[in-house]
């Protein structure tokens, strides 16, 4: 398979549990949106591309959609496996796709899509797409207006390094794509509700390149972050907390 990033490959094995319990849902608006805007149902055949532990898979899933998970990290297969038994996951990257040309009605990234922006998984996503099928893209952005969000955001950033990011734009350089229409973008806000131990430091946990730090490093920016949590009343010494997210979706037409 083609080479993934080491942040991605390193971080994901490391830590695809906390992964799996720290990423937040998406909210219904979005996913009913989905589902109308791609006509999902049993006679369509949608993959979730980069699909991670499945988080979003299960979402595609309960449409009645044929949904393939697509995700070249083998932990994190194995955790998709425990969550959705009944879904097919096959090894592969996003310039290496394992289904037949024009056989899908969708292909979707949730999380994933600027891990491997690039002319050539474009061109492979367009080659499994059926004319009209749809590329769609998902992100949960946090929310940095809030205060607290941003000052998490200040913990992590010096370790990123040349990890790929949503936030540094590079990923829409290979727009507009040969063969595709124009991109377009829907943004629904959503609040992601849960133990702060779950909601703020597994999910801090889960991203890829704190995840790939030696333990030690990484030790040093999860107390950080719960000296956060115990210095923020938002935070501190409640049951359930509330991170706030915008959820991003853009999506492009492949072009007949």
């Amino acid at each position: 398979m083609t080479p993934i990033h080491h942040a991605a490959a390193d971080g994901y094995k490391k830590q695809a549990d906390a992964y799996a319990r720290g990423r937040p849902e998406y909210p219904q608006e979005a996913l009913d949106w989905l589902k109308d805007t791609l006509r999902l149902g049993p006679d369509r055949h949608v993959i979730d591309l980069g699909a991670g532990t499945g988080k979003f898979t299960r979402l595609l899933a309960a449409t009645g959609a044929q949904v393939t998970a697509v995700e070249p990290v083998e932990a994190m297969r194995v955790e998709l496996a425990k969550l959705l038994p009944g879904v097919t996951a096959l090894a592969g990257t996003a310039e290496a796709i394992p289904l037949p040309d024009a056989s899908l009605d969708a292909v979707v990234c949730a999380q994933s899509f600027h891990w491997f922006a690039s002319p050539a998984s474009v061109a492979e996503i367009r080659r499994v797409l059926k004319p009209g099928g749809e590329l769609v893209m998902v992100w949960n952005v946090r929310d940095e207006s809030v205060g607290w969000v941003a000052a998490l955001t200040d913990i992590m950033t010096p370790h990123e390094g040349d990890a790929p990011r949503y936030y540094k734009g590079d990923w829409r350089r290979v727009f507009p794509a040969e063969g595709m229409g124009e991109l377009l973008e829907q943004v629904f806000p959503y609040v992601h509700t849960g133990p702060a131990e779950h909601v703020v430091v597994d999910r801090v946990r889960s991203v890829s390149f704190i995840a790939a730090l030696p333990a030690a490093q990484q030790a040093e920016v999860i107390a950080a972050v719960r000296r956060l949590i115990a210095e923020t009343p938002a935070l501190a010494g409640g049951d359930e907390v509330s991170f706030p997210y915008r959820t991003v979706v853009y999506r492009c037409r492949k072009l007949a």
